[in-house]
């Protein structure tokens, strides 16, 4: 689905609800007003469902921000801001989950016209917040990667890479809009927002006072409850994102590669240095008129035709051992039936430990007899203290793997099914005593902490294979016995 075909689906479900309203009410003051009450009440009721869905692919782009909001404030006189982001991103999963149910809640309210006033100078701080993320977003394509985003002076033109956060997040997984897209559309919605503030008093009121209330009231723990079933308790009800069951990675894989490989370039952009003009010249024609324009005078830019195969984030699913040699043909050439078990962080810090020790140190003195210089060597004893790295993991989070992972792989392993695990990138020591702790006898591999959190949205979380081919996924606070995974999936 693309943006344009979600807006006219949104636009002609407005237009419904203001003919159904028409037909039972005669509530509608300002028919264009409660035009855009329902139309901006759907869309933030759709946009806000589809990251309920999702609600940790929320906390993680809001990650990105922060982090990227640390970087940028950092060397500038505001550089008392940038500590602050750090300490955000502790509460990322807690912002993600108030901001989806209130941007729900708020189109809820939009829609049935619940206390107006208040409803819209809220709406208007949220696409104001949403402004500042999107704006920030497309406009750090124009930002070089040595520059800081307030040099102002230094930007130069747009670069896609340059970007700070790849997109918005708007539609979750659902519908990935071009930053350029998600800032035009949230300037778009700063129209209906204005409107709502100095109009409110013409803004419909569907049902009585106490209903509105009620409905309004309601929805908020509802919501809540249903975003933290989606990843506190279980993986998200609907799976937006590439790893899905019934994909084969590898072949995945393979298509998105072949299909970038086989982009033609369809035509030179050239920009004048001097005078700025602009030239979009088709492929062929520019080989033979290339030498018109020399790269001192001209700068050029190849336009490319689209892959037949949008490229996602299984072009870069790629896995390494603990010896830093990449195995990801390995992993998924893998035959019959096998499990990963993703954990995009080994959850516990390590932790320097101090013991005082005691060492003999041999000195040499010298002593003269009556016909010569002796040496004498003296024992001495020297205490010191001596630094060594430990590990604290979190107790619940050993538990994890200890009362679920590790059982089910000792169990798979006794009937001939590997188990594999894949953590984010860390020191070898760390994850052999994180390996000890848990009593896993299974190999550790290692890849992008951001792949392994799109991969499944659980950590740990469990995924069984087929010839390369996902059959399920299980988060660890659902995860089945070996012998009923067996029973109901494994085909002999």
């Amino acid at each position: 689905m693309t943006i344009g075909t979600l807006m006219l689906m949104i636009g002609i479900a407005a237009v419904a609800l203001m003919f159904l309203t028409g037909i039972f009410t005669d509530r509608l003051q300002n028919k264009p007003l409660s035009f855009l009450q329902f139309f901006s009440g759907v869309l933030f009721v759709v946009s806000g469902a589809v990251k309920a869905i999702d609600p940790l692919g929320t906390a993680y782009k809001m990650a990105q921000y922060f982090a990227a909001f640390e970087g940028v404030f950092k060397p500038t006189a505001a550089s008392w801001l940038s500590p602050l982001f750090p300490w955000l991103s502790q509460f990322t999963e807690g912002f993600a989950v108030g901001m989806i149910v209130l941007e729900i809640a708020l189109g809820i309210g939009l829609i049935i016209g619940f206390m107006p006033r208040l409803t819209a100078w809220i709406f208007l701080l949220l696409v104001l917040f949403f402004t500042v993320l999107t704006g920030f977003t497309y406009l750090t394509g124009y930002v070089p990667s040595e520059v800081n985003f307030f040099e102002f002076g230094k930007w130069g033109k747009y670069v896609a890479t340059n970007m700070k956060v790849t997109d918005c997040g708007c539609f979750g997984d659902f519908i990935k809009l071009e930053p350029k897209v998600s800032f035009i559309k949230d300037l778009v919605l700063l129209v209906p927002a204005l409107a709502f503030v100095f109009l409110h008093s013409e803004m419909h009121r569907l049902f009585n006072p106490v209903l509105r209330n009620w409905v309004t009231g309601l929805s908020v723990p509802a919501l809540m409850v249903y975003c933290f079933s989606n990843y506190v308790w279980n993986l998200p009800d609907i799976d937006f994102r590439p790893f899905k069951e019934g994909v084969n990675i590898g072949e995945k894989k393979r298509q998105e590669q072949e299909a970038l490989q086989n982009v033609k370039i369809t035509a030179y952009r050239l920009t004048n240095k001097s005078d700025g003009r602009v030239l979009e010249i088709p492929f062929d024609k520019f080989l033979k008129e290339m030498s018109k324009y020399p790269t001192e005078s001209w700068e050029m830019e190849q336009i490319k035709s689209k892959p037949a195969i949008a490229p996602t984030k299984v072009s870069e699913f790629e896995v390494s051992n603990l010896e830093g040699q990449e195995v990801t043909e390995e992993l998924l050439s893998m035959q019959g039936y096998y499990f990963l078990v993703i954990a995009h962080h080994l959850e516990g810090e390590p932790e320097e430990i101090r013991t005082t020790v005691r060492d003999t140190v041999y000195l040499t003195d010298s002593t003269r007899t009556a016909n010569s210089l002796e040496i004498l060597p003296q024992m001495k004893v020297v205490e010191g203290t001596r630094t060594t790295k430990a590990f604290k993991w979190e107790a619940a989070y050993q538990e994890r793997w200890t009362d679920g992972v590790v059982p089910l792989a000792e169990a798979a392993a006794k009937a001939e099914i590997n188990t594999v695990a894949i953590t984010a990138y860390a020191d070898k020591s760390q994850i052999g005593d994180f390996r000890e702790k848990i009593g896993a006898n299974f190999p550790f591999l290692v890849a992008d902490d951001i792949l392994l959190k799109t991969i499944i949205r659980s950590n740990p979380g469990v995924l069984l294979f087929k010839d390369g081919t996902i059959v399920k996924m299980w988060h660890h606070r659902k995860l089945p016995t070996f012998q009923e995974i067996n029973e109901q999936y494994i085909r002999k």
